[in-house]
């Protein structure tokens, strides 16, 4: 079929590439279009609208909850809607509008250099470049592993990353959005613009058509969270579409807001032979020192009391340290840090690696932002000396402090979730049927030591290989079990609906960053109840009330009957 230039294309094997996305799950689909702009989405959907086709809605496909995966019907593939589309400035913030399909590492490469296809730029957006261009460097904080992400696919998911501990997720960046409904029509939502009042919400569309709902009552975790609608009383309406994965609407544009880039960026890699001292040097990092001294055992006073006794550390506290908080807390435990030594070894991409000494068990990534050299240097210092008061070595610790050295860091970061997914690509060969089993869970900070031990012994128990790593700094630590059959599979799925009823009751969350996708909506019933499921129907049916647009994301499709 084919209306004015866009092309519905019949599924043929030439794109299969677009039935699966990185969480190694397969779909199917039985045609595909490529819009390019808004007038061609709306197209798409008239095209489609004597049939009811359900419609997949994709981006970059680096999302591993299977939100990409169609299970029928028709895809929207986002990608060649990948533009920069302007700039303004607005109360002393500089703010970006892209098209979703923009990669990341696209848009940084464009704001690093400030270069820009301006050819279709408004005169206003390109006053607003040359302010830009004399105002210094500028940056988007939200750092999803994936750098080849689309914009559209992180908003979808609210995705976040190491620096989101202290920038926040992709939500705080998102100023206002475009949005193409399933019935054609379009909305357009600035923040602090249109919000609820207490849980009701009236929005209007470009056709005059009301739409009047009601924000579900459900209780938010108090931590770090990407699972299920965002509620809130009296909510910003932008934030129910940020993190929705593709359920209410077709982002078709984003205004993003821009930082102000740190001149400064040092990351160091603190190694431990001792998992608790590493797990008290992350404490040690969040808390102000005198409080977290005193809200630890005794025995341990006596590795904290030096360090306490200090008369410039006294110094330093009393003048609100740590000077700089890290912007990033990582986490490497001792099966992470053998896979790593392991692809050294034998596979000559992961050369960059550092040499890592057999007798470290668990390893702590960090970095620190800041304007001032010397306040980014006495930082690093003073976590260096935090680290050795904590079992760490201080002679193998290894501290960047140049771009190239801060890359060479963040490859070992990115080096264990890529080694992973070799590993399972290879046993994919002989079982297609096994994928990944990744948690994505997020709990309190008392709660954090007794999840890790839990994660640890369930994991013994069953035998299974496994590492962990991820985001300690919000207490969001990732399991990664590599199965080696079917059998595994199974059970190794079973013992994540274990930790998620576990980790609920003590007010934990399913997912902190990844979302929800089609792999975990039975996580997320454990998380809300039925009741809170069937109030994201209600919503998913007022804004979306044809319920074509990604099945299966967040709830069973059972749910929508």
């Amino acid at each position: 079929m084919e209306g004015n230039k866009l092309k519905i294309i019949n599924m043929t094997e030439d794109y299969h590439d677009y039935l699966k996305d990185e969480s190694r799950k397969i779909g199917k689909a039985t045609s595909i279009s490529f819009p390019q702009s808004e007038e061609e989405i709306i197209n798409t959907i008239e095209l489609l609208s004597g049939s009811n086709e359900k419609i997949t809605i994709q981006g970059a496909r680096t999302g591993i909850t299977a939100g990409a995966v169609p299970n029928g019907g028709h895809i929207i593939n986002l990608e060649k809607m990948n533009k920069i589309t302007g700039l303004r400035y607005d109360n002393d913030k500089f703010i970006l509008s892209v098209q979703p399909g923009v990669r990341l590492i696209n848009l940084r490469k464009a704001i690093l250099k400030k270069s820009f296809d301006t050819s279709q730029w408004s005169r206003e957006s390109i006053e607003a470049l040359e302010k830009m261009k004399k105002a210094g460097d500028f940056f988007f904080p939200p750092d999803p592993t994936e750098t080849t992400a689309s914009i559209g696919g992180m908003v979808a998911c609210n995705a976040s990353g190491a620096r989101s501990f202290y920038y926040g997720p992709t939500r705080k960046y998102v100023q206002s959005l475009s949005i193409i409904l399933s019935d054609g029509s379009k909305l357009r939502i600035t923040r602090n613009n249109q919000k609820a009042e207490g849980y009701s919400f009236i929005l209007k569309t470009d056709t005059g058509r009301v739409i009047k709902g009601e924000v579900p009552k459900y209780e938010m975790p108090r931590v770090k969270n990407a699972s299920g609608y965002y509620v809130n009383k009296d909510m910003d309406l932008i934030d129910l579409f940020i993190g929705s994965e593709g359920t209410l609407g077709i982002i078709t544009e984003i205004e993003i807001v821009l930082l102000k880039r740190p001149r400064y960026t040092w990351g160091g890699l603190f190694f431990f032979n001792n998992e608790d001292g590493a797990i008290d040097f992350v404490n040690c990092l969040k808390s102000d020192i005198f409080h977290f001294a005193a809200s630890q055992k005794k025995d341990y006073m006596e590795i904290i009391r030096p360090l306490i006794d200090d008369e410039n550390i006294k110094h330093t506290c009393k003048k609100g340290y740590v000077k700089i908080k890290p912007v990033a807390i990582e986490y490497f435990d001792s099966n992470a840090l053998e896979l790593l030594r392991k692809q050294k070894r034998d596979n000559k991409s992961f050369s960059k690696i550092p040499d890592i000494k057999p007798e470290y068990n668990t390893a702590i990534y960090i970095e620190f932002d800041g304007d001032s050299e010397e306040d980014v240097e006495d930082s690093m210092i003073e976590a260096a000396r935090r680290a050795q008061l904590c079992y760490g070595k201080e002679e193998d610790n290894w501290v960047a402090h140049s771009p190239q050295l801060i890359e060479q860091m963040k490859f070992f970061r990115h080096a264990v979730p890529e080694a992973v997914n070799s590993i399972i690509d290879k046993r994919r060969k002989k079982d297609p049927g096994i994928t990944k089993l990744g948690t994505d869970m997020a709990v309190t900070d008392d709660k954090l030591r007794e999840v890790i031990e839990m994660y640890r012994s369930d994991l013994e128990e069953n035998g299974f290989e496994y590492v962990m790593f991820g985001h300690i700094g919000n207490n969001h630590i990732h399991v990664n079990i590599l199965p080696k059959s079917m059998e595994e599979y199974t059970r190794g799925k079973e013992l994540y609906k274990k930790w998620a009823e576990k980790i609920l009751r003590e007010g934990g969350t399913v997912s902190a960053e990844h979302g929800i996708g089609k792999l975990k909506n039975d996580f997320l019933e454990l998380m809300y109840g039925q009741t809170g499921i069937k109030d994201m129907v209600k919503i998913k049916k007022t804004l979306e009330p044809k319920l074509i647009l990604n099945q299966g994301n967040l709830f069973n499709i059972e749910y929508m009957k």
